[in-house]
């Protein structure tokens, strides 16, 4: 039995004698939840690979200075950590160097949000002056030096060394000369001060650490090269109190975070900027409200956010975009935008990115139950004397969307002789063909979305638009001047997962 595996199963004795403790001590099973308590009284535990540990301790010092939250951290490798997460899964947070170890966990349902920190990618440390005159991974086998590798199955260094040394047949000659005048340790701290001391003459470790140590020097070679990971934080399923654990990972995410990890060596992502509570703008096409209210809700409470929403027609929200970037309005330009159809955010598109098509409905002919003007097809709304609604094109998606399936059919013209009301807003149509106390005549039809139907349909009829393309589809997208694009991606995820109440609400899921 080689070094590494005798270290991988001494690993998970101990994680397992640690667990045990860790489940059945009174203090930790009375410690419930402590959501509700004030933030200065809350406690986060924090699970942090080691090579993390300058930057991710001088930030949550800050943190915990600024906002009174005590955050207590166990260190260790990214795989030893994540093995402990999941045989007693308690705590809040878990930092890993490479985000795989957090698609692990996720894949095993321990984790929620993810965020990324900073991007690493492997070297060779050597000595200043690079004594031993070593320039590639072949030297790592050679007799004469003597190698610190990293233990693959307890952290993150370890793994992908072997990863990247097997794709190019040089593992096995390399681990033989660790396992014979080297030595395998579990976290890339302890491989890096071997080097340090002397003991070895190289090792394996992230560049970023590198960065920590005056004494050595970092030797990149192209096997390594292609293996740029993400530091990521995750918010465990278990954390009894996941808006605080969400606050601290933000924070580590966030401008403040991104100095602090630069300052420790690290290459930052380029974060949100920082609030406790931040303020996010989204505009909604009318449409799309019934099926992300909630959604919207839940993530406010989670997040600790406020996510300041305008519901309106898809051409007036656009035209409100176009005066904000004239410099004609005062508004907040904003930060996430989800269209009642692609036509809308096309006439915006230079100012958005990532957009996703997340659901899609019918354009239907909408009539008074019983349908008094026999109207069967498009074609008949040209028919002398019918009465009917549109949406206003330039302020809605669906007086757009109905201008253009018109014109396609050569009957906008006679069809316009015919309406007796537009609208600016798709919600507004559908009250023109139903009798209510207050209106009891209504129009003969309408076009508007299916879904907006459904909260009627035992007092309307609905008449499929054949052999024409009648749909619209609802596209979320993120504003590329945002300061909050991290933010905004999570929420799209919540849309996303709510494939429920778009079903509820009468559309067609396509996000899946």
């Amino acid at each position: 039995m080689g070094y590494g595996t005798k270290l991988v199963c001494i690993t998970v004795l101990a994680i397992a004698g640690l667990s045990y403790l860790l489940v059945n001590n009174p203090a930790s099973s009375q410690r419930g939840s402590n959501s509700d308590l004030p933030v200065s009284q809350q406690v986060l535990t924090l699970y942090c690979a080691a090579g993390i540990k300058p930057a991710v301790l001088k930030a949550t010092q800050a943190f915990q200075q600024e906002y009174g939250v005590q955050v207590n951290i166990e260190y260790g490798g990214s795989g030893t950590l994540l093995s402990r997460i999941e045989i007693a899964p308690v705590g809040d947070l878990y930092i890993a160097a490479d985000s795989s170890y957090i698609d692990k966990a996720k894949e095993k349902g321990l984790v929620d949000e993810r965020l990324p920190l900073a991007k690493m990618k492997p070297v060779i440390a050597v000595q200043k002056g690079n004594p031993k005159g070593i320039m590639s991974v072949s030297d790592l086998a050679r007799p004469d030096v003597k190698l610190a590798l990293g233990n693959p199955g307890a952290s993150s260094i370890g793994r992908q060394t072997k990863i990247l040394l097997e794709k190019v047949d040089f593992w096995e000659a390399v681990e033989d000369n660790a396992t014979k005048q080297g030595v395998f340790k579990p976290t890339v701290p302890e491989i890096a001060n071997d080097v340090k001391l002397g003991v070895v003459d190289a090792a394996v470790v992230w560049d970023a650490t590198v960065n920590q140590y005056p004494e050595l020097e970092a030797i990149s070679v192209p096997e390594f090269n292609v293996a740029e990971k993400n530091v990521t934080i995750a918010v465990l399923k278990s954390s009894k109190n996941p808006t605080t654990a969400l606050r601290l990972a933000r924070y580590l995410n966030s401008v403040e975070g991104n100095k602090i990890f630069k300052e420790s060596g690290f290459v930052p992502v380029v974060g949100d900027d920082w609030a406790w509570e931040p303020e996010i703008t989204f505009y909604c096409g009318s449409l799309n409200r019934r099926a992300i209210k909630d959604a919207i809700k839940d993530f406010q409470k989670r997040e600790g956010v406020i996510i300041n929403t305008k519901y309106n027609g898809c051409g007036i929200l656009t035209s409100d975009m176009k005066l904000i970037k004239s410099g004609s309005s005062v508004q907040n330009f904003p930060d996430v935008y989800m269209a009642c159809d692609r036509y809308y955010l096309d006439n915006v598109s230079d100012w958005f990115q990532e957009d996703t098509n997340v659901s899609q409905t019918e354009i239907v002919i909408v009539v008074p139950k019983g349908n008094p003007a026999n109207i069967k097809r498009l074609r008949d709304l040209a028919k002398p004397g019918v009465k009917l609604s549109l949406g206003q094109p330039e302020q809605c998606t669906i007086g757009a969307l109905s201008k253009i399936l018109l014109v396609r059919a050569g009957i906008y013209d006679q069809v316009m002789n015919n309406v007796a009301v537009q609208t600016a807003s798709s919600a507004m149509l559908i009250p023109t063909v139903v009798k209510t106390k207050h209106m009891e005549t209504v129009l003969d039809a309408t076009l508007a979305y299916k879904v907006d139907t459904m909260d009627v349909s035992d007092q309307v009829d609905v008449i499929p638009i054949r052999g024409m393309e009648a749909m619209a589809i609802q596209p979320f997208s993120l504003s590329t001047s945002s300061n909050f694009k991290f933010l905004g991606r999570r929420l799209k995820q919540k849309i996303i997962r709510s494939e429920a109440d778009f079903d509820r609400s009468g559309f067609e899921f396509l996000a899946k």
